[in-house]
C-alpha cells in the first residue's frame, strides 16, 4: 500500500505566522494586528517562544505585523470602494478571510502559493472548525513548473473585474526578469485594480543594527537552497513600476510605518529596515 505523502508548509510561512502570533502574546496593547490562526493551525511545542527566530527577532516580528496590518487596511479600504476580487500572491498562512467575516462576504479571494503549503493549510482549517466558504479559492503553483496567472484564470478569476492584489515575501526569491514578468502580468488586470508588493532594500541601505541579522538570514536562505536573490533601492523600485506603466505609484518605508502604527507605544516596539512597499494602480 502506498503511504500517503503528508503536506507540509513553507518554513516562512510558518516563521511569520509565528511572529504575527507572538506580537499579541508579548508585545505591549494595542496590538498592529490581532492574528493568532497561525498559532492554533500550527500547534507548535511549548517551547516555541524560545526559538532563536522568535527570542531574538523583535524588529523583524514588529515589520511583519506593521506589513500585515498595512496590506489588511488597504484591502479593506479596496473592499468598501467596491473592489469585489483580492489575491494574495504567495499567501502563506495569512488568515485575513479568517478573521474579517465582513469582508470576505463581498469578496471572491483568491490565495496563491505553493501546493503543499495551501494543502497543509485546507487540511488544518478543516480541523480547528473554520469554514472555507465558496469565496475562499485556494491556488496550487508550483512555480518553477507552471504559470501562477494561467492558475488563477482556471480557478475562476474574473480578469474585467477590478481586483486588490497582495504579494509580500516573495521577491527576494525572484530574479529580476521574473520580477518584471509578474508585474507586467499583473497590467492586464482591470483598470483602476490596486497592487501592493514588498521589496527589500540592499544590505548596504539598512539601519546599521539591522545589518548582522540581514547577513545572517541571508546565510540562513542560501544554505536551505532558497537564496535571496532581489534587492532594490527605492528608486529602482518606482523606476521598474513607471517602466511598466503602472499609475499613482507610492512606497512605503519603514519609518513610514512606524508613523502609522507605532506612535507612543511603551514598549519600544519599531520595525527593522529593510523592506520597501510599493502601492500603484493599473
Amino acid at each position: 500500500m502506498e503511504t500517503r505523502k503528508i503536506p507540509q508548509p513553507d518554513n516562512t510561512a510558518v516563521r511569520t505566522a509565528l511572529w504575527r502570533a507572538l506580537h499579541v502574546l508579548v508585545d505591549d496593547k494595542p496590538h498592529i494586528l490581532e492574528d493568532t490562526v497561525g498559532l492554533q493551525l500550527i500547534a507548535p511545542t511549548d517551547d516555541w517562544q524560545e526559538r532563536p527566530d522568535m527570542k531574538y527577532t523583535k524588529r523583524l516580528r514588529a515589520s511583519i505585523v506593521a506589513r500585515s496590518r498595512f496590506i489588511e487596511d488597504l484591502a479593506k479600504a479596496q473592499t468598501e470602494k467596491g473592489v469585489q476580487q483580492y489575491v494574495l500572491l504567495g499567501a502563506g498562512l495569512d488568515s485575513f478571510a479568517q478573521r474579517n467575516k465582513t469582508a470576505i462576504s463581498r469578496l471572491s479571494i483568491y490565495e496563491i502559493d505553493q501546493p503543499d503549503t495551501l494543502a497543509w493549510k485546507k487540511e488544518k482549517l478543516l480541523e480547528n472548525g473554520f469554514e472555507i466558504p465558496a469565496s475562499l479559492h485556494f491556488v496550487p503553483v508550483n512555480f518553477e513548473t507552471s504559470s501562477w496567472w494561467e492558475e488563477l484564470l482556471h480557478a475562476g478569476f474574473d480578469i474585467r473585474q477590478q481586483t486588490f492584489v497582495s504579494c509580500i515575501g516573495v521577491t527576494l526569491y525572484l530574479t529580476k526578469e521574473a520580477i518584471l514578468d509578474t508585474l507586467r502580468k499583473l497590467t492586464s488586470l482591470a483598470e483602476g485594480s490596486t497592487i501592493a508588493i514588498a521589496f527589500y532594500l540592499p544590505l548596504a541601505l539598512l539601519d546599521a543594527e539591522d545589518q548582522p541579522l540581514m547577513e545572517m538570514a541571508i546565510k540562513g536562505a542560501a544554505a536551505a537552497g532558497t537564496p535571496f536573490v532581489s534587492f532594490y533601492s527605492t528608486e529602482e523600485i518606482r523606476q521598474m513600476a513607471a517602466d511598466i506603466g503602472f499609475k499613482e505609484i507610492q512606497t512605503i518605508s519603514t519609518k513610514d510605518m512606524g508613523d502609522l502604527y507605532f506612535k507612543d507605544r511603551t514598549d519600544d516596539l519599531f520595525p527593522a529596515s529593510g523592506e520597501i512597499l510599493l502601492v500603484a494602480t493599473i
